[in-house]
């Protein structure tokens, strides 16, 4: 056998594979379902407006060539396609350079359809996908045993990204280090999930321990993924199990599932025979062999490029400046990752209304616009979106922390409600107008808390919301209608 080649390793590729495949599949499906609407050529932030001063080289895409709506869904639908291979072992049976050209082609499909993006693409977990996906690559094919060192860069991965998360949290909120933090976050996290209200109101003493797990998740098991097996097995578990209860607890898109992905390479086949015997058999993942020459320099090879641009973010985890998420090159190769060094302690919402008569009429009627996961509707229980990313509703939530975030995409979404956009439209979980524009907008702020168990109970609410201010004052489209021009009412 090879010797960068390893008999423990069949059943991490195996995990690794599908799971990546799965997760590209999401994905996939994500753009061909909101990039029109977000960045197409009229979304919210349109891609042709990036591609016209962005070099390819500063962001490798293959809408450089040319953009359209139409263009970029059968991008999407050709990766969901490989994507599916994937899943189903079609891809790994096959020839290895077809198997590596599967792979090659969907890191590729899910670059271009990322480097044009923009904010909406903006998320840590986007160059996650790219750099797992990357890697996958070189993971080879039923017909060759697994490749030692690209199992040994999965685990570099998951060490990054706990370890990152970590470090930001250590230096970053003072909440962290007085392990308070915990108190707050399942309230004003991003997207609450069905379990987060029972998460919140959890007694203190078990917000404490979650923080401490955290650091301990985060800071030292970690270490152990690059320790001899039994160890190393042991800390992909417990590390698993953490991603595990962020899953349970909170939505976030895919990124604690890629994480999972890349930690499942820290397993070993013996190790986990002793605890689930025949479990390979059962999975059908078939014993590989030699591997050809030129397979091996181009292990060899793409584990040299990974060690060489692991300069860049071993750099950033012992700054005192550290990054919290960033690439380093326009690849989104071998990044660093973090996420939460700070958290919010009191949550608050952008309601957007609409109202069909005029904005000086004291009895308009103004009616509120529901989106598929960010609170609204006090009444209405979080819901379980993730692995499924809604992009929309993510930015939404960063609005009230930094208004900044905000920029021209959401002047431009407030007129695309007034213009009935369906597309935009589709984004939402309701349309209080039922595909009729409304003559005005506005966006007004609220403070949001979570209901106790007694004011549930009476009111039927999970949600208790105050107004805090007017965020946008109501706003029309101007004479002409579809010029994109806001006026006041």
């Amino acid at each position: 056998m090879n010797l960068l080649a390893t008999d423990d390793g069949y059943l991490p590729r195996f995990l690794v594979e599908r799971g990546l495949g799965a997760i590209y599949l999401i994905a996939f499906v994500v753009a061909a379902r909101q990039f029109p609407a977000l960045c197409g050529e009229r979304g919210l932030e349109p891609a042709t407006e990036l591609l016209r001063f962005v070099r390819f080289r500063d962001a490798p895409s293959l809408f450089h060539w040319r953009y359209s709506d139409r263009f970029l869904v059968l991008v999407a639908g050709l990766g969901i396609v490989l994507s599916a291979s994937v899943v189903v072992g079609l891809a790994s049976a096959a020839p290895l350079p077809v198997t590596m050209a599967v792979w090659l082609v969907l890191w590729a499909l899910y670059l271009s359809i990322m480097n044009v993006g923009r904010t909406f693409y903006g998320f840590g977990w986007e160059s996650q996908l790219c750099e797992t996906g990357f890697l996958a690559i070189f993971l080879g094919n039923d017909a060759t045993a697994p490749a030692l060192p690209v199992l040994l860069l999965m685990r570099w991965i998951g060490f990054r990204v706990e370890f990152g998360a970590g470090l930001i949290k250590l230096r970053g909120d003072p909440c962290w280090r007085a392990l308070t933090c915990m108190d707050y976050h399942h309230e004003t996290q991003p997207l609450p999930n069905p379990v987060s209200w029972f998460a919140h109101h959890a007694p203190r003493a078990f917000h404490r321990l979650e923080a401490l797990g955290n650091f301990f998740a985060q800071l030292v098991l970690p270490f152990g993924l690059f320790l001899p097996q039994p160890v190393a097995s042991v800390s992909a578990v417990l590390m698993i199990g953490t991603q595990l209860y962020l899953v349970v607890t909170g939505n976030y898109a895919w990124l604690n599932w890629i994480t999972i992905v890349a930690l499942t390479a820290g397993l070993s086949d013996s190790v986990v025979g002793t605890v689930a015997p025949g479990l390979i058999g059962v999975l059908g993942i078939p014993a590989g062999g030699e591997w050809p020459v030129w397979y091996t320099a181009a292990v060899v090879a793409v584990s040299a490029l990974v060690v060489v641009l692991s300069y860049w973010p071993v750099r950033n985890l012992l700054s005192s400046r550290q990054a919290m998420n960033a690439s380093f090159n326009p690849l989104h190769l071998v990044n660093t990752y973090g996420a939460f060094g700070s958290v919010t302690r009191r949550r608050f919402e952008v309601i957007v209304e609409g109202t069909l008569a005029s904005a000086a009429d004291a009895d308009a009627e103004w009616r509120e616009y529901e989106f598929k996961g960010k609170p609204g509707d006090p009444r209405r229980l979080p819901g379980q979106v993730a692995p499924y990313h809604l992009r929309l509703d993510w930015l939404m939530w960063f609005i009230p922390i930094s208004p900044g975030y905000a920029g021209a995409w959401f002047e431009r979404f407030l007129v695309r409600v007034l213009e009935g956009d369906r597309p935009t439209l589709r984004l939402l979980r309701r349309d209080p107008f039922d595909g009729k524009a409304p003559r005005y907008v506005r966006a007004r702020l609220f403070h949001y808390r979570f209901t106790t168990l007694r004011e549930l109970r009476e009111t039927g609410a999970w949600w208790q919301r105050t107004p805090v201010a007017e965020l946008v004052p109501p706003v029309g489209l101007a004479a002409g209608g579809r010029g994109g021009e806001l006026v006041g009412a």
